[in-house]
């Protein structure tokens, strides 16, 4: 592989909110390693760019869903246990069911604890983004 050029870090936090806004696999962005460029598609049909026909050529990374780096259920969880252990099993009922981030943002609400949980999930998605960059040997910038 050719030498490849640090990413903006911001760059790639940007491609991975766009492709954990929706379902997993309805928005795709991919990586060129060598040049720093991502590509962006959304499986709504309004495609941002054309996708490079090679991209199975592994100079490409696909940038991750956030259930790709468990960051959904379990990150909940591990919020609850630290700032509410109180409403833990709530939480746990609460995500056995359909409508759980709505319930969840209601419970937040209630205890006054929507700031917290989105410094705290902010956080955790960086630090997880961050160590994939690394596994992914993706080097970053800022």
């Amino acid at each position: 592989m050719k030498t490849q050029m640090a990413v903006n870090f911001q760059d790639i936090k940007n491609a991975f909110d766009f492709v954990s806004s929706g379902q997993m696999f309805e928005n795709e962005a991919y990586l060129n390693k060598e040049t720093g460029e991502i590509f962006w598609k959304s499986g709504l049909g309004d495609d941002f760019e054309e996708l490079p026909e090679d991209l199975d050529d592994e100079k490409y990374v696909s940038i991750p869903h956030k259930n790709e780096l468990d960051l959904g259920k379990r990150l909940v969880l591990e919020f609850a246990c630290q700032y509410l252990p109180e409403d833990v099993e709530e939480i746990k009922e609460i995500f056995r069911a359909r409508g759980a981030y709505r319930k969840f943002k209601a419970l937040l609400e209630r205890t006054d604890m929507v700031e917290k949980w989105y410094e705290y999930e902010f956080q955790e998605e960086e630090k997880a983004l961050r160590a994939w960059c690394e596994e992914s040997e993706i080097e970053t910038r800022g």
